[in-house]
């Protein structure tokens, strides 16, 4: 980055909300990844609008980091820019039965808030570990749930910088994608329909689906939740441990013996190790049984 690219950027926000070098093994669920070339921490829509209309006009690659929950940095960082959305791009508030929730919002965040109020619908999402920015954009789910069953409306900017408002069919939601994979997009909240109900129905389901969570996934281990998307009449997973794959490792990355759909940081795992573990998983699979799994995991940066 140069440093007329620096000092535009300083004019936009504070200087000390503009990173070098930060490690990315702080800011994915993986706890790996290199250096970002440079960090910025974003606070308003305002400064975001400025920042992307910037970037986009000169060309300078970035990239909007929300949890880092399915997001996997290579070893040798990533020379763009980084937007990290900040705490008060995580604002949350209830109206009447509609839940209002920042893109930097945690989603088990925004479920206790709807707990809390006695909204239930949000359940499922609970223990899923990624913002609501990320959310919308792969269509997030789990046990029966998707944020499409949701979803009201998405105030999304453009690369322009303005912001636009989609409906839920104007967002063209699918098996883990959105109309923002296709389009240069950035969530910056979203509007849920809910329902009414009491706190302790709300709260007792949370608890059982958390419960199931504990049993059936590797939660003590790093990882990005499911590696891999479900592939059509099949279970990622199964196909996985068929292929006798159940705690094949490399390095410090391993495919879990709890959950084969899962690969997880064993302890001092480089990203490397990760996506060679991803990468042997897909081959074997489709050389056993002809299916393709397609990975949710982002690779970004050089590995």
């Amino acid at each position: 980055m140069n440093n007329s690219v620096y000092e535009h950027i300083g004019s936009i926000v504070p200087k000390e909300r503009i990173l070098f070098h930060e490690p990315m093994s702080r800011y994915t669920t993986f706890r790996v990844g290199g250096e970002a070339e440079c960090m910025v921490i974003v606070e308003s829509k305002e400064e975001l609008s400025q920042l992307v209309f910037f970037l986009a006009q000169s060309g300078q690659e970035y990239f909007v980091l929300g949890n880092g929950s399915n997001l996997l940095v290579g070893d040798k960082g990533y020379r763009g820019i980084i937007l990290k959305l900040g705490k008060r791009m995580a604002g949350i508030h209830v109206e009447g039965s509609h839940l209002v929730a920042g893109a930097g919002a945690l989603l088990s965040q925004v479920a206790a808030v709807a707990r809390d109020a006695g909204l239930s619908g949000f359940e499922f999402a609970a223990g899923i570990p990624g913002s609501i920015g990320g959310a919308i954009v792969m269509n997030a789910g789990a046990y029966d749930g998707e944020m499409k069953q949701i979803v009201r409306l998405v105030r999304v900017m453009d690369q322009r910088g303005e912001i636009l408002t989609l409906d839920n069919d104007t967002m063209e939601f699918g098996y883990r994608t959105s109309i923002i994979k296709d389009r240069p997009f950035i969530v910056l909240a979203a509007v849920f329909s809910l329902i009414q109900r009491d706190k302790e129905t709300v709260s007792a389901r949370m608890e059982e689906l958390m419960q199931m969570r504990k049993s059936k996934q590797p939660l003590e281990y790093p990882s990005a939740g499911s590696t891999f998307k479900r592939p059509e009449g099949y279970y990622a997973g199964k196909l996985i441990m068929d292929a006798g794959l159940r705690g094949y490792r490399i390095g410090g990355a391993r495919v879990s013996e709890k959950h084969c759909g899962f690969v997880v940081n064993d302890g001092g795992a480089s990203a490397a190790d990760i996506r060679e573990v991803i990468e042997e998983v897909q081959e074997r699979v489709r050389d056993m049984f002809h299916v393709r799994l397609e990975p949710e995991v982002i690779f970004l940066g050089d590995f």
